[in-house]
């Protein structure tokens, strides 16, 4: 899409709202509105009373028109956050008249909507009126408007739980059995990348000593622990072994309320880890079916079937893990609403602690992308979304967080759904940044949160595992930034 801006330079926010609109569009600046073909024109202009942004969208023959302004004064006093909430609003407007339809999230972009609401709370909206502001300011549709309400509940909960020294960690393991069609992920199949994981290990261990170093020096309490991936089951029983060794005995891990391990595949599952994991005090895994359906799962290119997720799911529970997730997709390929609806069913049979309801993000460097796989359209996916709320509300679980990605279909949103007292720490720390997380491990990403201001600083390391083993003193460097953002605040 052709763009033209006047009166302003706010090509993200622009960028943002045209990618919600209009899926797969890519902008094209321009000095001059064409009337033809695709192309809008955003303006902002400031008056002595009020400041207006007009915008037209010329799109495949249709023309819309939108516009939103603010006081003057007001626009002053916070520039560029409400200049650029004025433009998506007016983009929003405009290219509703040309869809003929209204996103269920209305003109909001970005990753956490939760934390608009939260903000409306903090400078003295009722929880209550701030959904409603929700809905009327940005146009949210009243569902998921109330779902932001209720994952907001979690977050504030957490939130006056918290201490300024109160820590996450994050241990990344970039290996998988396979990669799934739909994986954009930092990980690599073990059938390609079996040498790295030893020399990885090694790595890692000697990060994990720089972090615990500067952890201890800081005074910081880790309160919850999370491996993610890639697939941290891929490596064998006794790799989870030292591993876990070696974190508990460089970290002081005495105060962690939840620890988990994205166990994720089945075929990375036997008794052995499982009892491995139980050892060391981990009180969370996931087992992740994404569908139920081993006809969607052969073409995601999972090769286990959804017999093997259940007998996976036994063999915790027999070993004694409490808290199980498990994860689906709404919107894979070859999947239905008939499909998508058994997979519910089969998953609520099992009866899980967390049910994490995903929404396919359309990632490029995904098979998905890459090979054009057909996938079932918005509307479809839509009630895939609603089948999710009535049956898990139905079956005793709340909406605990939530978050949205670029290229997700239909612009929905991710949701993690738990029993009452089985919520995750560690999502809600993240997904609301409550709190630093400190992160170690191939494509891993520190972020740093200053409680008081909410300023955040992030630090990240080298995505797989060569360019990781290959740059360890650098990154062993970086965990200075530890005592640094720590320290130099006293």
């Amino acid at each position: 899409m052709k763009l033209c801006l006047k009166g302003h330079e706010y090509k993200f926010a622009v960028e943002q709202i045209m990618l919600a609109m209009f899926p797969g569009e890519k902008p094209e600046y321009t000095y001059n509105f064409e009337k033809d073909g695709r192309s809008a024109c955003i303006s902002l202009k400031k008056g002595g009373i009020f400041s207006t942004v007009y915008v037209i969208i010329a799109f495949d023959g249709k023309c819309g028109r939108g516009f939103a302004r603010i006081k003057t004064k007001s626009l002053e006093m916070e520039e560029d956050r409400l200049a650029q909430r004025l433009i998506k609003t007016a983009f929003y407007k405009a290219a509703v008249t040309i869809k003929g339809q209204k996103p269920v999230w209305g003109c909001l972009t970005g990753v956490r909507p939760c934390k608009i609401l939260e903000k409306m709370v903090d400078e003295g909206s009722t929880q209550t009126a701030a959904i409603g502001r929700l809905q009327r300011e940005y146009f949210v549709a009243p569902e998921k408007a109330q779902l932001c309400g209720m994952a907001l509940d979690a977050c504030l909960k957490v939130k006056r739980e918290l201490d300024k020294k109160d820590i996450a960690l994050y241990i990344g393991i970039p290996f998988c059995p396979t990669r799934c069609a739909y994986c954009s992920f930092v990980s690599q199949s073990v059938e390609k990348s079996t040498g790295y994981i030893e020399p990885f290990l090694h790595c890692l261990y000697s990060e994990i000593e720089a972090a615990a170093r500067a952890a201890a020096q800081c005074g910081l309490n880790v309160i919850s622990v999370y491996f993610g991936g890639g697939t941290p089951t891929t490596l064998s029983e006794n790799q989870l072994d030292e591993l876990l060794d070696k974190l508990y005995a460089e970290f002081d891990l005495t105060c962690v309320k939840d620890f988990t391990v994205e166990a994720g595949r089945p075929d990375t599952i036997t008794e052995g880890k499982l009892r491995v994991l139980k050892k060391y005090g981990v009180s969370r895994i996931s087992v992740n079916p994404q569908t139920m359906s081993d006809r969607v799962l052969n073409i995601i290119g999972r090769y286990h079937t959804a017999a093997d997720i259940v007998s996976a799911f036994e063999m915790a529970r027999n070993v004694g893990i409490e808290n199980i997730n498990m994860d689906i997709i709404a919107g894979l390929p070859g999947d239905s609403v008939e499909g998508y609806r058994n997979t519910l069913d089969k998953v609520l049979e099992l009866d899980p602690e967390n049910i994490t309801v995903h929404t396919l993000s359309l990632k490029k460097g995904s098979r998905i992308m890459t090979e054009n796989m057909p996938i079932p359209g918005q509307g479809e996916v839509a009630e895939m979304l609603r089948l999710t709320s009535e049956k898990l509300s139905g079956s005793g679980y709340s909406p605990y967080y939530l978050y949205r990605q670029k290229y997700m279909s239909g612009g929905f949103e991710n949701t993690g759904w738990a029993k009452p007292g089985t919520e995750n720490l560690y999502n809600i720390l993240i997904m609301e940044e409550l709190c630093s997380i400190i992160s170690m491990g191939g494509g891993a990403s520190t972020k740093f949160v200053d409680m008081q201001t909410g300023k955040i600083q992030r630090i990240f390391n080298p995505k797989y595992p060569k360019e990781y083993i290959e740059g360890i003193d650098s990154v062993n460097e970086k965990k200075k930034s530890i005592t640094d953002f720590y320290l130099n605040k006293e």
